[in-house]
C-alpha cells in the first residue's frame, strides 16, 4: 500500500448525528493532511427540525431554520447528492448527483451511517397518495401553502357546500410533532380567517387523532392531560384511543367508523428506517442498525452508526430515544472515537474510545398561544414559562449566530404583526416566443394580451 494514501472517512447523512460528527472531526482529524473526510447529504443544508412547525404556521421565515452545510464545514468535503448503494464488503458507497443522477463511487476506511428515518404510512389506504407529512422543509411549506389555498378557495361564494372539506384539518399522531403541528395550524387558521370576508372562525374544525390514552406520552400523563385541556379550550377536537383507517376524496375514516370530511390530513404517526439498510449484511433491529456503546457496528470494523437510524443502548440495555439532543451528543462522542481509532491511544492521539452515556436532560413542546409544556431534570413546567423555555433552549441550539438573530427577529416581529398569508409558489412567469413582425401584427390584433392572460390562468 502506498505510504501517501489518505485515510478516508465517509459520513452518510447531514442530520444532527452526521453533521455534528463532521463538525467535531473538523477540530481534529480534518486538520490532518493524511485524512480525507466527506459528508454526503441529499440537501445542501441542515434542517433544524424542532422549529419546523413554526414554518408551517407562518411564525418563521422558511430560510431561517436551515443552515448551508458549506458554511458550517471548512475542512470536510461536502457531496450534494443521493446514496444509491452501500457496499460493506468492498468498503465502497455508490452515490449520485444532479438531475441525470451522475454516479460516483466513494471508497472508505471508516463509514458513518447517519441516514435517519423516513415516514411510514403502514399500508393505510389513501395515505401514500393524499396525506401530508412533516419531516422536511418542503413538507412544512407544502402544508402552509395548502392551508392558505383552502382559505382562498373557501372564501368564494360558490364554495359554500365545500367549506366543511376545505376548513377541516386532521392531524394523526399525538407525539411532539403532531401536537406542535396542530397547535400551530390551529393558531394560524383562526388568526388568518378574519382576512376572508365570507368566512368565520366557527367554520374551522381542527382534529387531533391519537391511538394512546393521552397525548404527549413522552412527557407523562399530567402534562399530557394539561395539553389536551389547553388545546380543547382553543376548539381543537382530540380523539384518543383512535386510529386512522383510511383516507379518500371524501375525507378521513377512523377505526370507530367515523368519517371526517376534509381535504387535509397531516400524518406524523409513524417512521421507518431508511430503506437502504434493508440489504446490509449487518445486525439490525426492526430495520435499524445495531451499534455498541462506542457506536461501532459489530462484525464490521470501521463502520459506525449514529442518530435515528441506529440502535444504541444505555448501560441498562434500553435504547436511547431518537431525539436531536441525543444525536448531536452522539456525534461528538463518535468523532472522538473515530479519532482514537485512527490515531491510536498514544499521548497525543486524542485518548481512547469512550462509550456514549447520556441521560435525557428534558423534553419540551410548544402548544400554541405562547403556551408550552416541559419536563426538565425531572421537574414539570407548563404555561408561559414552559413556552419561554422552549424558545430559549432551542434558539441556543440553532446553528450559527446569523440564524439565531434572524429567528429572534422573526419572533419579535410576530408580537406586533399578523401572520403572513403569502403562498410560496414555484411557478415560472408566463412567456411567449415569436418574431418581431409577429409581435407587431399581434399588437394590432390585441392577441398578446389575451395570450398572456390565458397562460396566467393556466399557471394558476
Amino acid at each position: 500500500m502506498p505510504s501517501n494514501r489518505k485515510t478516508k472517512i465517509v459520513i452518510l447523512g447531514g442530520g444532527f448525528g452526521g453533521l455534528y460528527t463532521a463538525l467535531h472531526l473538523e477540530k481534529t482529524l480534518a486538520r490532518d493532511p493524511d485524512v480525507e473526510i466527506t459528508l454526503v447529504n441529499k440537501e445542501n443544508f441542515i434542517l433544524f427540525t424542532p422549529m419546523l412547525h413554526e414554518v408551517a404556521a407562518s411564525d418563521l421565515d422558511m430560510t431561517h431554520i436551515v443552515n448551508p452545510i458549506r458554511k458550517l464545514l471548512k475542512r470536510v468535503r461536502f457531496f450534494d447528492g443521493d446514496v444509491q448503494e452501500i457496499d460493506l464488503p468492498n468498503k465502497r458507497v455508490h452515490v449520485s448527483h444532479g438531475l441525470e443522477a451522475h454516479e460516483h463511487i466513494l471508497e472508505y476506511d471508516h463509514l458513518v451511517l447517519a441516514l435517519g428515518s423516513i415516514t411510514n404510512f403502514f399500508n393505510i389506504p389513501g395515505l401514500q397518495e393524499r396525506a401530508i407529512t412533516m419531516k422536511s422543509l418542503g413538507d412544512a411549506i407544502h402544508l402552509r401553502n395548502n392551508l392558505i389555498e383552502n382559505l382562498e378557495e373557501a372564501d368564494f361564494e360558490c364554495s359554500i357546500g365545500a367549506r366543511d372539506h376545505l376548513l377541516t384539518v386532521v392531524v394523526a399522531g399525538g407525539g411532539f410533532a403532531g401536537v406542535e403541528t396542530i397547535a400551530g395550524v390551529n393558531d394560524f387558521l383562526r388568526e388568518s380567517v378574519k382576512f376572508y370576508p365570507h368566512l368565520s372562525e366557527e367554520l374551522i374544525r381542527v382534529v387531533l387523532v391519537h391511538p394512546g390514552e393521552v397525548i404527549l406520552p413522552e412527557l407523562g400523563e399530567k402534562l399530557g392531560r394539561y395539553t389536551q385541556k389547553k388545546l380543547a379550550e382553543r376548539q381543537v377536537e382530540i380523539r384518543v384511543k383512535t386510529r386512522v383507517k383510511g383516507l379518500t376524496e371524501d375525507g378521513v375514516e377512523l377505526n370507530d367508523g367515523t368519517i371526517i370530511k376534509t381535504k387535509t390530513l397531516v400524518w406524523t404517526a409513524g417512521t421507518s428506517p431508511n430503506p437502504l439498510f434493508a440489504n446490509l449484511p449487518c445486525k439490525k433491529d426492526k430495520g435499524k442498525i445495531i451499534a455498541n456503546s462506542f457506536m461501532e457496528v459489530p462484525d464490521w470494523p470501521g463502520v459506525w452508526a449514529v442518530g435515528d437510524c441506529a440502535v444504541i443502548s444505555d448501560p441498562q440495555g434500553k435504547p436511547y430515544p431518537p431525539t436531536a439532543q441525543h444525536a448531536l451528543r452522539q456525534g461528538k462522542v463518535l468523532a472522538q472515537n473515530i479519532t482514537a481509532a485512527i490515531r491510536g491511544s498514544k499521548a497525543l492521539a486524542g485518548g481512547r474510545k469512550k462509550p456514549f452515556i447520556f441521560k435525557t436532560l428534558g423534553q419540551l413542546a410548544a402548544i400554541g398561544h405562547r403556551t408550552g409544556v416541559a419536563n426538565v431534570f425531572g421537574f414539570n413546567f407548563s404555561g408561559f414559562l414552559a413556552w419561554w423555555m422552549w424558545r430559549t433552549i432551542y434558539l441556543s441550539k440553532l446553528p450559527r449566530f446569523e440564524k439565531k438573530v434572524r429567528v429572534a427577529l422573526d419572533w419579535t416581529l410576530d408580537l406586533f404583526f399578523s401572520k403572513d398569508l403569502v403562498q410560496f409558489q414555484t411557478l415560472r412567469a408566463p412567456t411567449v416566443s415569436h418574431t418581431h413582425d409577429e409581435q407587431h401584427s399581434s399588437n394590432n390584433g390585441k392577441v398578446p394580451e389575451m395570450t398572456a392572460r390565458h397562460e396566467i390562468m393556466q399557471a394558476v
